[in-house]
């Protein structure tokens, strides 16, 4: 994960009161951050429309379809996880035996 993501990602976990206290120390190195202020103010304002009982504004008709279509373009370019890519010949679940190489003596 780039770090960029990794900040967002943290901050977001802060915001939703979801981060490990082993992290906070990065989540404060973050929001010393331009980046890292404008990420929390985002989230934070996300947050309030989300616990809000208010509805001021009405979704589009095709929202949910825009949407779904935004999702699965960011999907379409996000690399598959290293646990489904095998080497040829090893099936889908099956480590392939790693090989010793020849001991380097210091």
């Amino acid at each position: 994960m780039d770090t960029h993501a990794r900040l967002h990602e943290t901050i977001s976990a802060l915001a939703d009161g979801e981060l490990a206290a082993s992290e906070l120390e990065l989540a404060f190195a973050a929001l010393d951050t331009e980046e890292g202020r404008q990420a929390w103010e985002a989230y934070r304002r996300i947050g309030d429309v989300l616990r809000s009982d208010r509805r001021g504004h009405e979704l589009s008709a095709d929202f949910d379809a825009r949407l779904a279509a935004c999702l699965a373009g960011e999907a379409a370019s996000v690399p598959a996880p290293l646990s489904s890519v095998s080497a040829p010949g090893v099936p889908p679940g099956l480590a392939e035996p790693l090989e010793a190489g020849p001991l380097v003596q210091r």
